[in-house]
């Protein structure tokens, strides 16, 4: 059998756009979906030729806001998928949607398509927050939307975005043990971030308070280990069996492709490890396709050490780290190649991470502050 191979779809369009993504989304008043599917299609098979010896793990249609596709175009792409691989025991093939009344109409679509489990963007319970967050869709929609994924999917997870401009942790519980009881065992919990590009960020909104957010963090991680949830990732909670698998495949190292304008992808080939960028630009990622069949701007084989790097950076966002076996497996290099020996124990000693069975994880408080982290561990 194959290696295991995960696949993005990029679908780059939103109805509007929000005003802390950043994201590559783009609102358009004419899309042509005969012309999209054929795309996707035409891009699907020209990255089949160059892995034609894998196996299917899982499918991830991502956004903007995909659940605006056609549920013939998923169709359409998942089966094509079928043709030019094998697929694993019951792929995970996910979806992400927006919970208005419009896009949950095809909820029953979408699965006669193929898709087996649904992501919503619901991003707050709060309709005060919901305004705030540019969202077109009430908390009641949310909710029903929820309801109505919930009896359609045997796998469902949701967005919120919490640490907003004055929320205060009463607040932030009542919300978050709203959402658990709606959960269906997978939970992607993220703190508003203000990212330069952004229409926050443009109009100055201010982060809240670092030692706040700390605060909100720890509050969260507890609140969700009482339901029986874990924070398998930084900030990704699951029930056990719920965790994503293709999200587990970004940060474990594995291969993955990305198909779409501004998709990223990492494929092991004979030459070493390939990182491949798509065209961000929607029309000339279109017309690059028309061309060439793909709509591939930068092909650039990966260093050991630079690879190395990633892993390392991928892995320490995960509960589980990254044990010293697989980082040789996938590089060649072991940790005192790429460890400062001084800071990991210095770090370890402050209780930002541990070392156990040669594998080094992050704590809680580690991961609050990976990037810190990671600048002081790797060498130079």
């Amino acid at each position: 059998m194959g290696k295991g191979l995960a696949i993005y779809v990029h679908w780059p369009f939103c109805l509007k756009k929000c005003p802390y993504c950043d994201f590559n989304s783009h609102v358009r008043p004419v899309i042509s979906h005969d012309q999209w599917r054929n795309a996707l299609l035409t891009e699907l098979t020209h990255s089949a030729e160059y892995r034609p010896d894998a196996v299917i793990t899982s499918i991830f249609f991502g956004g903007g806001t995909p659940s605006l596709m056609h549920p013939e175009t998923v169709a359409a792409i998942i089966q094509a998928a079928k043709t030019h691989w094998p697929q694993s025991k019951n792929p995970e093939i996910t979806l992400e949607a927006n919970p208005t009344s419009v896009e949950s109409k095809n909820f029953e679509a979408f699965k006669k398509a193929g898709v087996n489990r649904l992501s919503m963007g619901i991003q707050s319970l709060n309709d005060d927050a919901l305004t705030y967050l540019g969202r077109q869709h009430s908390s009641a929609e949310a909710l029903a939307a929820l309801e109505t994924a919930n009896a359609i999917f045997g796998r469902t997870s949701f967005d919120l975005i919490y640490a907003r401009p004055n929320q205060t942790p009463g607040q932030w519980q009542q919300e978050l043990e709203q959402a658990i009881a709606y959960s269906r065992g997978h939970l992607s919990l993220y703190q508003l971030t203000i990212e330069p590009g952004t229409e926050f960020y443009r109009n100055n909104h201010q982060a809240m308070d670092a030692d706040l957010q700390a605060d909100l963090y720890h509050l969260t991680t507890n609140i969700t280990q009482q339901h029986g949830f874990q924070a398998y990732e930084v900030s990704n909670y699951c029930q056990p069996g719920q965790a994503s698998v293709h999200n587990l495949t970004y940060w474990q190292g594995g291969d993955y492709l990305g198909i779409g304008p501004g998709a990223h992808e990492r494929i092991q080939s004979h030459d070493g490890w390939h990182a491949k960028h798509r065209i961000h630009n929607p029309e000339r990622w279109m017309v690059s396709v028309d061309n060439l069949g793909h709509g591939i701007a930068k092909d650039q084989i990966i260093q050991p050490r630079g690879r190395a790097k990633e892993i390392l950076m991928m892995s320490l966002r995960l509960q589980n780290g990254l044990s010293e076996q697989t980082l040789i497996t996938q590089t060649g290099l072991n940790f005192t190649d790429m460890i400062d020996t001084g800071a990991l124990n210095e770090l370890i000693a402050h209780g930002f991470l541990t070392l156990a069975d040669n594998t080094v994880s992050a704590t809680p408080d580690g991961r609050l502050c990976l990037n810190a982290v990671l600048t002081k561990l790797l060498k130079a």
